[in-house]
């Protein structure tokens, strides 16, 4: 576990987010990223699911192997953070449907990325 905070603004930008996904999120175990609401993987799942339609972002484990996927939970969150639903590898893959946040990665993140490259 890295003890290095990743976002610099997450819990503004975030207010409403869980004390376990801020704790797991700032110290790269989960990765958050923003739902592109136009792709048809989305819009589909919204059918199934009506309560995925006021996501605006996903949380996911960036470490899953591909093949692994299936077994993975997404959480999905609104837009202060509050959870809306989970939804399984199993009815959705997060491939296409990602977009970059407007979170800011913190002076310290960046320079231990810096020096594992």
């Amino acid at each position: 576990m890295n003890s290095v905070e990743k976002y610099e603004n997450i819990e503004e930008v975030l207010p409403k987010l869980p004390k376990i996904l801020l704790n797991t999120i700032q110290s790269d175990v989960l990765e958050i990223r923003k739902v592109n609401k136009l792709c048809k993987k989305y819009l589909s799942v919204c059918d199934k699911k009506p309560d995925i339609k006021n996501a605006v972002f996903v949380v996911y484990s960036k470490y899953i192997k591909k093949s692994d996927h299936s077994f993975e939970k997404f959480v999905f969150l609104d837009e202060q953070g509050a959870e809306i639903c989970h939804v399984s590898g199993i009815e959705m893959d997060l491939y296409g449907l990602l977009e970059c946040t407007k979170l800011e990665l913190t002076e310290e993140y960046k320079a231990l990325v810096d020096n594992k490259e």
